[in-house]
């Protein structure tokens, strides 16, 4: 239906071009919905889990970027149509032709409905085309820089340099020489320390079997220390030993490698616990937890609580958390002592604005923080945009990020 809801603007675009131009347009038109209508109808008996992952997140990303490009296409059409039922409706009972505000209903030299049509399709198009060009975006490293005050900070702590990396998402990756360019990038910045908050992988661990190497060069002096995100758990695979009742033993031997893979890479994974840093004689906490959601959808297996054991009196504390909704909903009003929380897990929806005076994504509409440095009272929270993608093979304004945060 929404394909030939669209075809209406199509086919009244091109009506009065030569037969050949409408006969190849209308040709591409159908030849590409029915190929996407296909593809979805097979999708329960083509071994869809089976194919690269390359493919399918391309094959995906088009799909789906079709999908929303004839939405919005729809919209317009839809304005056009509600206004002529206005109209026919006024005519039916009143016997009279409402007024139009120029007169004629003409616009620019186009009706009103040729002049919809044609911004429809041209915001569609607009939309795809940059899709289509976010494909080149997915390895376009960001660094974000931001000095970060703290009251309770240790003197010895000052000046400290800490590089935040989150969402890497092995199982996406293609392009071995980009990604080695993003590790360069972060070993450049000099950290004194490294973290990451989440979701090494898309689902499961033998997607960094690859990556193993490149990832192992990440290195700081007082340590990289990193957390579980979501996706980490193997929940959104389907795994073939899957029980009715949900067991896979499949799917936690895989859990227990994605831990493992983090001591192989000289990471310290943060498991609901806690270290304690020192220099200069003067200590700061670190606490890690797994994922820890308010979204029902999204699993909750962290235990701050737990994480906090032990370091009640030291009194500057940072949390690495992948989901930054755990901090209004747990972080805040529990433990208004931890001063800084890094996130992940949102990419900012790798489509968005940003831009100076304007920062937008669909991911505000789902996350209250969804990208950068949030602050109430004395409490910091940074959502890192994601190293890696997931799902769309691009990025559209919310380019990959590696922060930067200096301790002041």
């Amino acid at each position: 239906m929404l394909d030939i809801y669209v075809f209406q603007a199509i086919r009244a675009m091109v009506y009065m071009s030569a037969p050949r131009v409408r006969n190849i347009t209308y040709t591409v038109y159908w030849f590409i919905s029915i190929s996407c209508l296909l593809m979805v109808a097979l999708l329960p008996y083509i071994n869809w889990h089976s194919w690269p992952p390359v493919l399918k997140s391309y094959l995906m990303a088009i799909f789906m970027g079709l999908v929303v490009a004839k939405l919005l296409v729809s919209v317009f059409l839809l304005i056009d149509d509600l206004r002529r039922g206005v109209v026919w409706i006024i005519r039916r009972f009143s016997g009279s032709t409402p007024a139009l505000p120029d007169g004629s209903g003409v616009v620019s030299g186009l009706t009103r409905s040729q002049f919809l049509n044609r911004l429809g399709l041209i915001a569609g198009g607009t939309l795809f085309a940059s899709l289509v060009y976010g494909f080149s975006n997915k390895y376009n490293y960001r660094i974000h820089r931001i000095k970060m005050g703290f009251r309770h900070l240790p003197d010895a702590f000052r000046g400290m340099r800490i590089v935040q990396i989150s969402d890497i998402h092995s199982g996406s990756f293609a392009n071995r020489e980009a990604v080695l360019k993003g590790i360069k990038m972060i070993n450049d910045q000099k950290p004194d320390l490294v973290l990451f908050t989440g979701d090494l992988v898309n689902d499961r661990a033998v997607e960094m079997t690859d990556w193993m190497d490149v990832f192992r060069e990440v290195k700081a002096p007082m340590g990289v220390y990193s957390t579980l995100g979501n996706h980490d758990y193997g929940d959104y695979y389907p795994w073939p030993d899957k029980t009715p009742n949900g067991y896979s033993a499949m799917q936690h031997a895989n859990l227990d490698r994605v831990k493992a893979l983090h001591g192989e890479l000289g990471w310290r994974l943060m498991m609901n616990e806690n270290v304690v840093l020192e220099r200069g004689g003067e200590k700061i906490a670190l606490l890690g937890v797994e994922n820890w959601s308010s979204i029902k959808r999204f699993p909750r297996y962290g235990d701050l609580k737990r994480a906090y054991e032990g370091v009640a009196d030291i009194p500057f504390k940072i949390l690495m958390s992948h989901d930054p909704t755990h901090w209004d909903a747990q972080v805040r009003p529990e433990y208004p002592d931890i001063s800084l929380t890094l996130a992940g897990h949102t990419h900012g929806m790798q489509f968005g604005v940003e831009i100076p005076g304007l920062k937008w994504s669909p991911a505000q509409y789902f996350y209250k923080q969804w990208a950068g440095l949030y602050k109430k009272g004395d409490q910091f929270l940074y959502v890192n945009r994601g190293f890696g993608f997931l799902g769309y093979p691009g990025r559209v304004g919310i380019l990959p990020e590696i922060t930067v945060i200096d301790l002041t």
